[in-house]
């Protein structure tokens, strides 16, 4: 039997496309990526309610240098339709087709209210 209050955490890796002008202004301010307040991901725009966790990802010079800089800016994130997400911003953008995303859904974990809003 399932359980129905639990939500199983699922990997995306996909792109998302932030709302335009909807960036943190404060997070830009301190030299950081501004977090956007909604974003699109398959077709459907979403909201950010609350930030809940942040952290970064460190990763060597390329140069051989031995310094480290910073890889990736990483947000947990509630959104308003209940779904708790993980999002990443790369400082370096990817090459290939998708190089120009620098926003990117790494997992998410719908809750009963994300949920029982899907559908209507």
């Amino acid at each position: 039997m399932v359980d129905d209050a639990k939500s199983a955490e699922q990997f995306v890796g996909e792109p998302v496309a932030p709302v335009p002008a909807t960036g943190d202004a404060r997070m830009m301010a301190r030299g950081g990526p501004g977090l956007p307040r909604q974003f699109t991901w398959r077709g459907t725009t979403y909201e950010v309610e609350a930030v809940l966790e942040t952290h970064r990802t460190l990763g060597p010079c390329t140069s051989g240098s031995g310094e480290q800089y910073v890889r990736k800016h990483w947000y947990e994130v509630q959104t308003a339709s209940g779904a708790r997400m993980k999002l990443y911003f790369e400082r370096q953008p990817r090459p290939g087709k998708s190089k120009r995303a620098r926003w990117w859904l790494f997992t998410t974990e719908d809750s009963d209210a994300g949920r029982e809003g899907a559908g209507q």
